[in-house]
């Protein structure tokens, strides 16, 4: 367990409603794709997941990537990636240009893994090897997902070993950094602590990220929890837009500005500008069609609150 109050003075967030965020809804037109792009980028977000070359039949709603990518506005200082299955889509992610990293993915365990892409983990291995390959000889930074490794809908639970034996593997096949996705919500702050500790004992020279979803309401804790471990980056998405469409259940993501929030009020920086967040939700309502389910969205933040009663 890490030493009590041991946090962080800065936190930075990668935003993954663009993707992740929207990978579960319906397809949505090229345009808006693109404005939700061009609203959180103006926010000032330091990292976004905008597109994933994947396969249209596979999931219909990242459709035409690369269009969606050349009418998107971008800002500068903004560090883009893109989500990659395989050798054809980093090629196609290369070719479109401007990102600064392609994220390949594979599962912590085969019942997920099986699931999501049909073949095994150390079968993934080998294409996340090739996005490595791509991605060096283009000259930008290779990522790997982790998924589901804190549970397995389809093979039960996952060992934090076994999520360390993962990661060590794809560091050997040369990826930059790991992000560790919390796939159906099954963690919680002990299982954090335990996975961050075997994590940076078994390949400390990996950036580290870490991907929750509040399935059952255990995102925001489980940041605090990371964040005493001495982790600096997560992911969010806009309005906790998504959730694997290949895992059964209610799988929302950690919800970017109510993340940001929590932050602002602890002190913690992280370089997004707030109010222009909560324009990059609104746009994200208005696009899906539907309500959200960010907290500070319906209640306001709390220096408003205080403000008025102040």
């Amino acid at each position: 367990m890490p030493a009590e109050g041991s946090l962080p003075q800065r936190v930075t967030i990668r935003e993954v409603g663009p993707r992740d965020g929207l990978q579960s809804e319906r397809p949505l037109s090229l345009g808006d794709r693109a404005r939700l792009i061009g609203a959180l980028s103006r926010a000032g977000i330091p990292k976004i997941e905008a597109v994933s070359f994947v396969s249209p039949r596979a999931v219909p709603a990242m459709a035409n990537a690369a269009q969606v990518w050349a009418a998107a506005e971008r800002a500068p200082g903004v560090l883009y990636s893109a989500l990659v299955p395989n050798r054809r889509g980093a090629e196609a992610a290369v070719e479109a240009g401007g990102f600064h990293s392609l994220q390949g993915f594979l599962a912590a365990s085969d019942g997920y893994n099986t699931k999501n892409v049909g073949k095994t983990v150390q079968e993934s291995v080998a294409d996340v090897a090739d996005v490595v390959r791509v991605a060096r000889g283009a000259g930008i930074t290779a990522e790997c997902s982790i998924s589901g490794a804190f549970g397995d809908p389809y093979g039960g639970d996952v060992a934090p070993e076994r999520v360390a034996d993962v990661a060590s593997t794809v560091a050997a096949a040369g990826v930059d950094g790991v992000s560790v996705g919390d796939t159906t919500g099954m963690a919680t702050p002990s299982r954090v602590w335990r996975v961050v500790e075997l994590l940076r004992g078994r390949v400390p020279h990996l950036r580290l990220n870490l991907h929750f979803h509040d399935t059952r309401g255990t995102a925001m804790a489980n940041v605090l929890a990371a964040m005493q471990a001495g982790v600096t980056e997560f992911d969010a998405s806009i309005g906790g837009l998504g959730g694997s469409p290949f895992a059964p259940g209610t799988n929302g993501n950690l919800c970017t500005e109510d993340l940001v929030h929590m932050l602002v009020d602890m002190g913690i920086e992280t370089g997004i500008d707030f109010d222009a967040l909560m324009e990059a939700a609104r746009v994200a309502e208005e696009v899906v069609g539907h309500p959200l389910a960010g907290q500070v969205a319906k209640a306001g933040p709390r220096w408003d609150v205080v403000g008025r009663n102040g």
